[in-house]
């Protein structure tokens, strides 16, 4: 047994070995070899080891146990080793620590940084070296070319410069129509103007050709240097026309930007200079210059150029801070002002306050544009030339594009003060949708203009070559997310409009100048219908949107599900209000306009919700009663109503006669077309309702339409009073009568009755000690009547 057990850790052994050999493609040995005796001859130990390992692999093979047990062996074996390699690759991550990661990407950072900033000193420390293939020759070179093309920048000049000034006139005029045009005619003025500007460009250019090629040199032929310059002068000039196409310094009507006469023309003026130098300069001097003398003398001349552009706009820009500081800062204005300084540029201003985010463009953009020129300047001294032309056609891209992007804002800004107006048979139909849309353009004009500002700055950054903008967008993470972006506003718009167009159709709907006159039912179904849809359309727009973006909604349907469900047994009152609410208006019970009492308060209900109903009573207080206080509706304005009418007269009036009295004025009050319109019936004569305590109280009603039966009751109650005084029949008010009790001989107390007015003379004249006759007393008879009359009246 023991025997056994060693035989087979060998064979184990073996076999592993053989499976190492086989699968690393070694000859290796067996270490048991190493065992053998060291007199044997090493090749004979080769051979033998090689044999009995053969023979033990053979052997192990052919019994089923020993096989079974030896791919166990292995099978653990390899398990072993996966786990080994797993531990070996866990510490390699988990031993660095975030803050050493932190520290190393800042070390890598701040290494190539000041490698930068080595490399660009040591370029400018040396960079005489770009001016040092100048010779002091090449103005000569330029002078000796000049013959060759004077004839012909005559000739472009002066056609250019005689047509620019028959044109001044007719861009005037251009400008001064467009100042009192509209949209589209102001357009094709603008059109018209550029085009007349850039066909006076081609027809000098043109002319500069032909006269070239048939009258200087050979006939037919045109030299080298007369292409170079004509082809410069187009260029360049196509550059001012385009500058003057936004500026129109000659018409200040058909102006792109909201700056002064004396501010266009100014600015105009500087990048005029600053095109040619740069036009000129690298499309026809440096050439003449590379071909005369030398590439370095040709570089020398470039940089020389770029140098006196940058310091040119250096002055500039420190000169005009302050005039263009005012103009960032100022408030949006689509009037121009008149100019204040004939040195300075007036910008056009006015008071208000300006946007934050401009106010400080405004106090820092001198300090942005001089660090920029402080780039370029790096670039100029240390780069080639065609990486100078390249950066500067770069910038080129990105001043375009802010040039595009201002206009475009101060259009979106001018349309944001100037609001939507609708002509005014649209406002007539509709006059909640012009009051809607400038809540809502405004808004979306100023989330434009971010975008716009957000797309600006990333083709800056792509142009300058920090970010690569085209292969993140056709990347598959550009294409998700400009598809959300797109998605999303598309969606919104769309929901917006929905909502507009329902709006639109419910106010329609409701305004009683056009189409049917809405019965109160519709106005209330109206309102609720208004507002149901627009939760539902918010909602329902939120989770486009929430999908769009990329979120699973799925979660939060459930989980809006069982908030509701929580909602639902924390709030019972209010969901009885709903469930109220919905059974009302099932019942047509209440509608907008109506007067209904409920929860013991009487008004005019104002608004209805499925929650809630809002009533303003007589006084003016507003109610708001929550259905689920609502015992019972009283609606007073159903189908129809009544006037009743309960008239007391004395106890010694004739019923009859007060009878065709009431009846005479009713005929009265019908006959006036104002009140007769809104009485459906005859007179109802009810007869005697009750005996008072001083009068016989009459009922009549009349029947009304809804709502007007208070305004009929007050108007019957006026030709009522004019009726009965002019008949004499008495209209009972509050008496007392006083009774004076009798003792039991019949007796009782006098009351003496005395006129005032005599009282008053009897004063007089005892002051004066004049005596008169006291009158004699008067018969009880009289007393005992004057004693009756006073309890009568009194």
């Amino acid at each position: 047994m023991h025997f056994a057990t060693r035989r087979f850790t060998k064979l184990r052994i073996l076999w592993a070995c053989c499976a190492l050999m086989l699968a690393l493609g070694l000859g290796l040995s067996v270490t048991s070899a190493q065992a053998q005796s060291t007199d044997l001859d090493p090749a004979e130990a080769n051979v033998e080891t090689g044999t009995s390992a053969l023979n033990s692999l053979l052997e192990v093979l052919q019994n089923d146990t020993a096989r079974a047990r030896l791919i166990e062996e292995l099978e653990a074996t390899l398990i072993a080793a996966d786990e080994a390699a797993t531990t070996v690759i866990e510490p390699v991550e988990e031993g660095v620590s975030l803050g050493r990661r932190i520290a190393l990407m800042t070390q890598e950072v701040g290494q190539e940084a000041v490698a930068t900033l080595s490399g660009i000193w040591s370029s400018l420390s040396s960079g005489q070296s770009v001016f040092s293939g100048l010779s002091g020759d090449e103005f000569n070179i330029l002078l000796e070319a000049l013959p060759d093309l004077l004839l012909v920048i005559g000739i472009t000049v002066s056609v250019f410069l005689v047509l620019r000034t028959l044109a001044k006139r007719f861009y005037a005029r251009l400008g001064q129509s467009a100042e009192r045009a509209g949209f589209f005619r102001t357009a094709s003025l603008f059109l018209v103007s550029n085009v007349t500007d850039l066909l006076i460009v081609l027809l000098a250019w043109t002319l500069g050709y032909l006269v070239t090629i048939l009258a200087v040199g050979e006939f037919g032929s045109i030299g080298i240097g007369q292409t170079m310059y004509l082809n410069a002068f187009l260029l360049v000039e196509v550059g001012k026309v385009v500058v003057r196409t936004v500026l129109s310094p000659a018409a200040s009507g058909l102006r792109m930007v909201n700056v002064t006469d004396h501010a266009a023309i100014t600015i105009n003026r500087s990048l005029s200079l600053v095109i040619s130098v740069l036009g000129y300069g690298q499309l026809l001097v440096v050439p003449i210059v590379n071909r005369s003398a030398s590439m370095a003398a040709g570089s020398g001349v470039s940089a020389l150029l770029s140098l006196f552009v940058l310091l040119y706009l250096v002055y500039v820009v420190i000169r005009r801070r302050e005039g263009v500081a005012n103009w960032l800062s100022s408030p949006v204005d689509t009037q121009s002002q008149p100019d204040t300084e004939a040195d300075e540029i007036a910008f056009t201003s006015n008071p208000g306050r300006a946007n934050g985010l401009m106010v400080g463009l405004a106090k820092l953009w001198h300090w942005i544009v001089l660090a920029y020129l402080s780039a370029m300047f790096v670039v100029v001294m240390t780069q080639p030339a065609d990486m100078t032309f390249n950066a500067l056609l770069a910038s080129g891209k990105v001043l375009a594009a802010l040039i595009v992007a201002s206009l475009v804002s101060g259009w979106l800004s001018s349309a944001m003060v100037r609001g939507v107006t609708l002509p005014e048979d649209i406002n007539k139909k509709l006059p909640l949708l012009q009051p809607r849309l400038n809540r809502f353009v405004p808004r979306a004009f100023g989330m434009l203009r971010l975008f716009i500002l957000t797309v600006v700055l990333l083709f800056s950054l792509d142009v300058i070559g920090m970010i690569d903008m085209r292969a993140w967008l056709v990347s598959q993470v550009g294409l998700q997310v400009t598809t959300s972006i797109i998605s999303v506003t598309m969606i919104l718009l769309v929901a917006f409009g929905l909502w507009l167009a329902l709006t639109s159709f419910v106010d329609y709907r409701l305004n009683p100048e056009y189409g049917a006159v809405p019965t109160s039912r519709e106005t209330t179904l109206l309102t609720l219908l208004r507002n149901a849809a627009t939760i539902a359309l918010v909602i329902i727009t939120l989770m486009f949107c929430l999908s769009e973006i990329g979120l699973n909604i799925g979660p939060l349907l459930a989980s809006a599900g069982v908030l509701g469900l929580a909602i639902g047994f924390g709030a019972q009152s209010m969901v009885k209000d709903i469930i109220t609410g919905v059974f009302i208006q099932f019942e047509n019970a209440i509608n907008v306009g109506d007067v209904i009492t409920v929860g013991g308060i009487t008004g005019t209900v104002e608004k209805l919700s499925v929650r809630s109903v809002s009533l303003r009573d007589g006084h003016g207080v507003f109610h708001i009663i929550p259905f689920s206080s609502v015992n019972m509706v009283s609606n007073a304005m159903r189908e129809f109503s009544y006037s009743v009418c309960e008239m007391g007269i004395a106890y010694r009036e004739n019923v009859e006669d007060a009878k065709q009295a009431m009846h005479d004025a009713f005929d009265m009050m019908m006959e006036d077309p104002a009140m007769a319109e809104f009485i459906t019936a005859p007179l109802e004569w009810f007869g005697i309702n009750s005996f008072g305590d001083n009068a016989v109280v009459l009922r009549t009603r009349i029947k009304t339409v809804p709502g007007k039966q208070w305004a009929i009751g007050r108007a019957y109650n006026g030709y009522l009073k004019t009726v009965f005084d002019e008949r004499g029949i008495e209209i009972p008010f509050p008496q007392q009568t006083i009774w004076l009790g009798e003792a039991k001989d019949g007796s009782t107390q006098r009351f003496r009755i005395e006129d005032a007015s005599k009282a008053a003379d009897a004063g007089a004249q005892s002051s004066f000690g004049t005596k008169t006759e006291q009158n004699k007393t008067k018969p009880k008879e009289n007393d005992t009547e004057g004693s009756e009359d006073d309890s009568t009246s009194g």
